[in-house]
């Protein structure tokens, strides 16, 4: 099928649609061409090949006719005409070259790839000896980093530059699937356009953005580059209205600096604060990458959040910075430094949604057989009533372990070696070293059951001071030096058991576990890292149901657990539940609540159901033993297609903890939907809400039911544009971080610095 229209239309002339649609394809083509002599008045049906050894390079000519008239000392070949020198090719109808000129002139369905893969199209086309275009008209130029540039007319300068004329650029399709032609979205006009293949970069002049056929907007100085790589220029603005700043104005300027780093300098102005600034450097090195952003404003801001709430105009700002370096396959550093002004910057100018903001490094050795990491870390909190003085810094952080190369009674033995400083200002320090030995061995019997042995020995050295200043008694530990040691074992036994069943095939796999520890000095040293316990699904089976070093579960134990998966075309579905049983009548270091205070655990378990990637399904849960109260409810779903679908997702936490702060119960619904109507446009919007009430956790405002954040937009996305405003009301107060609305419109175009 062919298709034609004006070439400001920007569909090819005469061109198979395919060509247009998959330039990068037609790119790969290639023909055997062997070059061999043809004498002047040969003529011939079959194809042919002709070396031209008098141009600058080589040029291999294949045709099914091929013809020389040597009075006007011409070749002129026909018919399926293929012409390569060196990564340049051209197909056309017929060619005649004129031996004593130079001149190659292209005419008919003409196809010219470029040694950097862009293909031109056309109806004429001028070469010389080099292989250097010369004048063409009614042109179309596909990029092979994505986009179309067609004009009326070109022609190349003594300097190697192209010139276009009265010339179009989008990035956008401009064939149907069927491969005729449709407008494209977008495109940019211009009356002159320069391509220079030195630097492959091409600059628009008197360019205008159309949208949908109509000229909304001048783009003065505008230029892009054929190999897909950044040009220096400015971007889109954004606009958006809130009702803490205002009207919000924001544009940014991006320079490249070189091909490994950049830029970007922004500027924020609003109708009722002052404005902000921002700017951004990135930059690739040969041995990692690194980008640092930081903002900077004078406003208003709550300085006191104890009492009377007071305010003062300062100087505010946030600075973000992270980068890797990999030094050797082995050796690598990661760090990265987050650190605002205030507590409510951030969220007043949108920038972030975070309650604390963590700064670290991390030197690391990696290989087949072990793993080190020195480490650092430091904290700054934005909740408004937390203590930054009881907020720890870490330094340093150690951790190395090794595995032995040969096996010991036939299982791997792991080697740990780790040390921990934890350092406050107004709160309890912390230093904790430890070095510990694991043994595994894992075996299948001949009746199919996995079983595996564990083996662990530690021994703890810690050192505290001020341990009175943690309000919570059970974290404190004792001032002074304190040992410990630590010694677990356990046997571990799966059996799957595999069949058919629905129409699939169904895996059930019971397991058993028995875990024995001496009894344990839990609570004479600190706990930093172990404090949010509780029994879950992926803890059940664990050797330490702590989630940290501090604290370690110490008797003996036995757990039980049942796995059952089903796959059938379209349909998987996993399931399984779980409880566990101390031998030990004594009371335990877990909170009551937990579901590991008693004898008997609660049970735990997870669902998954997934049809298709139309309907996703996942429910966590822990139910009480003795009255089957649901203590953990946690759902997630998703339902319809990529275009249009629902996301729910719900949590209530009914542990009824009051001893401890971090365990505090939580309800919480978030949903999310897109319903697309049209091709192209779609309505959308998504709701985070918290439904904890004062009996559950006093310490929070809301009561039971209060939106936490609200958003509603419509949006239109094809392949090649993406606009739309959406709605967002916050509905809790932080300071100068108001509740309110804010209005936003965004807008994207491929290829095009928009957003």
């Amino acid at each position: 099928m062919r298709c034609k229209t004006s070439p400001l239309g920007l569909v090819a002339l005469c061109v198979p649609a395919l060509a247009l649609a998959s330039p990068v394809a037609a790119q790969d083509e290639t023909d055997a061409l062997s070059p061999s002599a043809v004498s002047p008045d040969q003529s011939d049906d079959e194809s042919t090949e002709l070396d031209v050894p008098q141009l600058g390079d080589a040029i291999d000519f294949e045709a099914d006719q091929l013809s020389y008239d040597n009075e006007a000392d011409t070749v002129t070949a026909r018919g399926n005409v293929i012409l390569r020198s060196a990564d340049n090719s051209v197909r056309a109808d017929q060619v005649v070259w004129d031996r004593g000129s130079g001149s190659i002139l292209a005419t008919g369905n003409i196809r010219f790839v470029d040694d950097g893969g862009n293909q031109l199209y056309t109806d004429s086309l001028e070469l010389n000896d080099q292989f250097e275009t010369g004048a063409m008209s009614d042109l179309l130029l596909a990029l092979r980093a994505g986009g179309r540039l067609a004009a009326r007319s070109g022609a190349r300068g003594e300097d190697g530059t192209v010139v276009l004329t009265d010339a179009a650029y989008t990035a956008c399709a401009v064939t149907t699937e069927d491969g005729c032609a449709k407008n494209p979205s977008w495109r940019i006009t211009a009356d002159r356009v320069t391509y220079n293949p030195e630097d492959s970069q091409v600059r628009f002049k008197g360019a205008m953005l159309e949208l949908f056929g109509a000229r909304i907007l001048p783009l003065p100085g505008m230029s892009i580059r054929t190999d897909g790589s950044a040009v220096s220029g400015f971007l889109a603005p954004n606009v958006r209205i809130s009702e803490v700043n205002g009207l919000e104005l924001s544009g940014q300027y991006y320079y490249r600096l070189a091909d490994n780093k950049d830029v970007t300098l922004g500027a924020y102005v609003f109708s009722e604060v002052a404005p902000m600034i921002n700017a951004q450097w990135r930059q690739l090195t040969d041995k990692g990458a690194f980008q640092i952003t930081g903002f900077a404003t004078v406003s208003s801001r709550v300085a006191d959040f104890t009492g009377v709430p007071t305010t003062e105009s300062d100087p505010r700002g946030y600075l973000f910075a992270n980068g890797k370096f990999q030094f050797t396959p082995e050796w690598s550093v990661t760090g990265s430094v987050r650190v605002a002004s205030d507590r409510t910057f951030l969220r007043r100018y949108d920038l972030s949604r975070d309650d604390r903001l963590r700064s670290t490094v991390n030197l690391e050795r990696i290989d087949d057989r072990s793993y080190l990491s020195l480490a650092g870390w430091a904290t700054q909190t934005l909740r408004i009533t937390a203590d930054q003085g009881q907020i720890p810094v870490a330094i340093p952080a150690f951790d190395y372990r090794q595995i032995l190369k040969d096996p010991i009674m036939g299982g791997d033995v792991e080697l740990q070696v780790n040390t921990l400083n934890l350092i406050r200002d107004d709160g309890q320090d912390t230093q904790r070293a430890f070095a510990g030995a694991k043994w595994d061995m894992r075996r299948v019997t001949g009746m199919g059951q996995i079983v595996t042995l564990t083996g662990l020995l530690r021994g703890d050295v810690y050192h505290t001071n001020d341990s009175l200043s943690t309000l919570t008694e059970i974290y404190r530990g004792t001032d002074g030096f304190t040992a410990r040691g630590v010694a677990t074992a356990a046997v571990d036994v799966e059996w799957p058991f595999v069949g058919e069943a629905f129409g699939g095939t169904q895996v059930l796999t019971p397991r058993v576990q028995l875990v024995a520890s001496p009894d344990i000095r839990n609570l004479a040293v600190p706990n930093e890292d172990a404090r949010a316990i509780d029994l879950e699904d992926s803890n059940l089976f664990a050797l330490n149901r702590f989630p940290g070093y501090d604290r370690v579960e110490d008797g003996v134990r036995v757990t039980w657990g049942v796995d059952w998966s089903l796959t059938k075309p379209d349909w998987r579905i996993k399931t399984n539940v779980g409880q566990s049983y101390r031998f030990d009548e004594e009371g335990t270091i877990f909170p009551d609540g937990t579901g590991l205070s008693e004898r008997f655990s609660d049970f735990v378990g997870r669902t998954e159901v997934r049809w298709r990637d139309y309907i996703q399904f996942t429910h966590r849960y822990r139910i009480d033993k003795d009255n089957f109260a649901i203590r953990r409810n946690e759902i997630d779903a998703t339902v319809g297609s990529q275009r249009t679908y629902l996301e729910v997702g719900y949590l209530r936490l009914d542990r009824d903890i009051k001893t401890v702060e971090d365990l505090a119960d939580r309800e919480e619904f978030r949903a999310a939907a897109r319903v697309a109507f049209g091709p192209h446009w779609s309505a959308f919007g998504s709701g985070v809400f918290n439904l904890t009430g004062a009996d559950e956790d006093p310490t929070f405002a809301p009561d039971g039911f209060e939106p936490i954040r609200t958003r509603l937009g419509v949006a239109y996305n094809d392949d090649c544009i993406e606009f739309g405003v959406t709605w967002r009301r916050d509905f809790i107060t932080a300071g100068d971080a108001a509740r309110g609305n804010t209005f936003q419109l965004f807008f994207a175009l491929r290829n095009l610095g928009f957003r």
